[in-house]
């Protein structure tokens, strides 16, 4: 029996998913900003690792929607299309829109003190990057107190892009944004723990539009028409 055959093809996955890992916290840290190139010798050498793991790393990422790998580019963060943005969107809330109206239906008290408490750590993030894993955590929870499993895992499959959707949003502009996000999350608290279905859904869309309005207003033309 050939017991080295069995164990390493697994220690080569357990690898490449620690190297999507490092490389999936490095940009959103905003190491790598969207459009960076990432070059696998510099990544291999950078994490000590041959090009096998980073070349198996950075395809787990680009399932994600994280980077794109192009055969005359190499591979790259990805930069979201005005057809991206779009997309996400009116994904996200449709998403969203089922999220809010599970989780007044259905979450229980302790349920929307645990959507409540990320909302509270708003109040103590020093920096830009750290409010955006704030914002995503909030969602994070408003999607597990929906109990919806599969819902759930539905935005599970997109949360890294709306993250990116994010960080480019904060690569446009901060201005007001530490101060603005923890207020909005505060508002987004009280309707869902008041279970007022209506008040809910606008302001959850009024969240998403601002973000969008920050991208499409600062951005081409070729955005604000995608969006309309």
């Amino acid at each position: 029996m050939n017991d080295h055959g069995k164990v390493s093809p697994a220690r080569r996955r357990g690898l490449a998913d620690e190297v999507a890992d490092r490389i999936r916290e490095a940009i959103f840290n905003g190491a790598y900003a969207p459009g960076a190139q990432l070059r696998e010798v510099e990544l291999s050498g950078e994490m000590d690792v041959s090009r096998g793991p980073v070349r198996e790393g950075l395809r787990l990422l680009e399932r994600e929607g994280l980077v794109r790998c192009a055969w005359h580019r190499g591979t790259t963060v990805t930069t979201l299309s005005a057809e991206d943005v779009a997309e996400l969107d009116s994904l996200r809330g449709a998403l969203e829109d089922l999220a809010v109206r599970q989780v007044i239906a259905r979450a229980s008290d302790e349920d929307l003190a645990s959507v409540a408490k990320t909302a509270d750590t708003m109040e103590r993030a020093v920096d830009a990057h750290e409010m955006v894993r704030c914002d995503i955590a909030f969602h994070d929870a408003v999607f597990a107190a929906s109990g919806h499993q599969r819902l759930a895992d539905a935005w599970d499959g997109v949360r890294c892009q709306v993250h990116l959707f994010l960080l480019t949003r904060i690569g446009l502009t901060t201005e007001g944004y530490l101060d603005c996000v923890p207020r909005e999350h505060r508002e987004l608290v009280a309707a869902l723990r008041a279970r007022d279905v209506e008040t809910a859904l606008e302001l959850f869309s009024a969240h998403r539009r601002h973000a969008v309005d920050v991208v499409s207003g600062t951005t081409d033309p070729s955005i604000r028409n995608a969006l309309k």
